[in-house]
């Protein structure tokens, strides 16, 4: 039987009592230490409602270990490109297709740009830490040392002499300004990279005198160089990445384009044209805050782009560290509120060399859930990581027990305010999905399943934060271009793979009958165990030209 509601009608959660009390406050029968102390009831991780990005390469390019991340719980692939050559990475991609194959799987890409950039490279191109062409030995700095930063590539790194890729670096960088190099970025405890302090700028020989600050032992094969608070006028997309874009996501039908170094809306614009110019419409342009400058147009760049990045790494070395906690609460507050997916980074280091994360790298990414992340991003984790799937399975495992204690309620009335109702100026779509999942709360509904062409209501649903999956059902259309048939949805269903809680599901566009597709839906998540029989499942779909939210029992 369903019942079917009005979306205008927009009754509000109950929200009188803080959900972590909620949850973990009755200590008069011992349940808030007892949720604590037994064991997860879910190890695998796999009903995690926040999203998993990992970087791969390296030590996750061979079809078994891409198998082992897209088991653990990866969903987006990210490919980047500041290291390796275009036949690296689409060596990667096409062992990721053939292990999506076997683990039927989905998986979006994403392609990180280099942009502005400034390296130290440490051996030829795509000559991983790994191979035996690498460095042997570290480049060894003292603290109180003076070393040069160089523009002549000729010259080889060592205790004296780092060779930047950059000619610019000399033209913006000033006698007193801060420079971090490392294959980490600079954190106060890693001796894998230096401060240094500009003492000298000789731009006509092309060196940057510096002292080092700290004492360190660089190694791997490609050092990151940062002046901070410095070189936002260099362009956002480099040639390379122009290049890249034209020749490897466009023809790859790449998802997301991780935009490097956004200083404003402006390059958020100006990327977006570029791709469409060279065939790539449809591509989601995700910007990432790496500077302070940036956080200053934040609003701007939330609203022009498809989602925000939180480079925190980078964004570190701009700031004062006890200011770093208050820009991700914001930046993810206002991604939120527009319903643009928000990224957080650096999260597990310790992870990329040991099999269990730290207390504060634990407490980090549950806090990172609970200000409203919809992704965490895996760096050195998995793209060199000796424990990469380990890395994977534990993040969802913490979000999961983050989510359990997320404040659904009070989320869903921040999102919409009375204010907002009573002015009209709610959109159709906000209204269904506002809907959806306050219909799904009060029915205690086990899942939302979205008919969608685009995407787009599904992922308004995800902004609303319902404590359950999301099934974003896709149906696509079967075009023909001037050479062949072309299915287009694809690309729309992996895009929703950056939204918390959402899972794209593909319908058959020869099959699109609404009552046969529920069904499969029902069956998947029968076999998945996310349903059983007599469960309620919230349903948004198209009744003629009319759109319904419906409560539906599961047969």
């Amino acid at each position: 039987r369903a019942v079917v509601m009005s979306y205008v009608d927009l009754t509000r959660y109950d929200s009188s009592a803080n959900i972590v009390q909620k949850k973990l406050g009755q200590d008069e029968d011992l349940r808030g230490l007892s949720s604590i102390l037994q064991e997860s009831d879910d190890p695998s991780s796999s009903n995690a409602l926040t999203k998993v990005i990992c970087t791969v390469g390296v030590k996750s390019r061979t079809v078994p270990e891409l198998v082992a991340l897209l088991e653990a719980g990866m969903t987006t692939a990210r490919f980047d490109f500041s290291w390796g050559s275009m036949e690296y990475h689409t060596h990667t991609l096409n062992n990721l297709r053939e292990a999506m194959k076997q683990t039927k799987i989905l998986c979006a890409t994403m392609l990180d740009t280099r942009g502005p950039e400034i390296g130290v490279q440490l051996a030829p191109q795509d000559v991983s830490s790994f191979d035996p062409r690498a460095p042997k030995t570290k480049v060894a700095l003292e603290q109180g040392n003076r070393v040069t930063l160089t523009t002549d590539l000729s010259v080889p790194a060592s205790s004296e002499f780092l060779p930047v890729n950059n000619p610019d670096l000399v033209h913006f960088v000033e006698a007193g300004d801060d420079v971090f190099v490392g294959q980490y970025l600079f954190t106060g405890s890693e001796t894998s990279s230096v401060y240094l302090k500009v003492d000298e700028v000789d731009a006509k020989a092309g060196h940057i005198y510096c002292t080092c600050k700290n004492t360190a032992r660089l190694g791997g094969v490609l050092l990151t160089v940062q002046v901070s608070n410095k070189g936002d006028d260099l362009p956002t997309l480099s040639e390379w990445d122009r290049h890249v874009i034209e020749h490897w996501a466009v023809p790859n039908q790449i998802d997301f384009i991780s935009l490097s170094f956004t200083p404003n809306a402006q390059a958020v614009y100006e990327c977006r044209e570029f791709v469409r110019s060279v065939g790539g419409e449809g591509m989601s342009i995700v910007a990432k805050v790496e500077r302070l400058s940036a956080l200053t147009h934040v609003d701007a760049i939330v609203e022009a782009s498809d989602g925000v990045i939180l480079s925190r790494g980078n964004l570190g070395l701009d700031m004062p560290p006890e200011k770093v906690f208050l820009s991700q609460k914001m930046v993810l507050h206002k991604c939120n509120n527009a319903g643009k997916p928000a990224v957080i980074t650096r999260v597990v280091d310790t992870m990329t060399e040991t099999p269990r994360p730290t207390r504060a790298e634990a407490t980090d990414v549950a806090n990172a859930v609970l200000d409203g992340a919809d992704a965490i991003m895996l760096g050195a984790e998995t793209l060199r990581g000796q424990f990469a799937p380990k890395a994977v399975e534990t993040v969802r495992r913490i979000c999961r027990q983050a989510e359990n204690v997320f404040d659904h309620e009070n989320h869903y009335q921040m999102q919409l305010p009375p204010a907002m109702v009573e002015s009209g100026l709610l959109s159709q779509a906000e209204a269904l999905a506002s809907s959806a999942v306050r219909a799904a709360s009060k029915v205690g509904a086990s899942m939302i399943i979205v008919f969608t062409r685009t995407g787009h209501t599904a992922q308004l649903v995800s902004k609303y934060r319902p404590n359950m999956p999301i099934v974003s059902l896709v149906i696509p259309r079967i075009l023909q271009n001037s050479i062949r048939w072309v299915l287009e949805g694809e690309r729309a269903a992996r895009q929703g793979l950056l939204h918390r809680g959402l899972v794209p599901l593909l319908a058959n566009p020869i099959n699109s009958d609404p009552n046969s597709l529920l069904n499969v839906v029902f069956a998947r998540g029968k076999a998945r165990g996310e349903l059983s029989k007599g469960d309620q499942v919230v349903v948004i779909q198209k009744v003629g030209t009319t759109s319904v939210v419906k409560v539906v029992a599961v047969a």
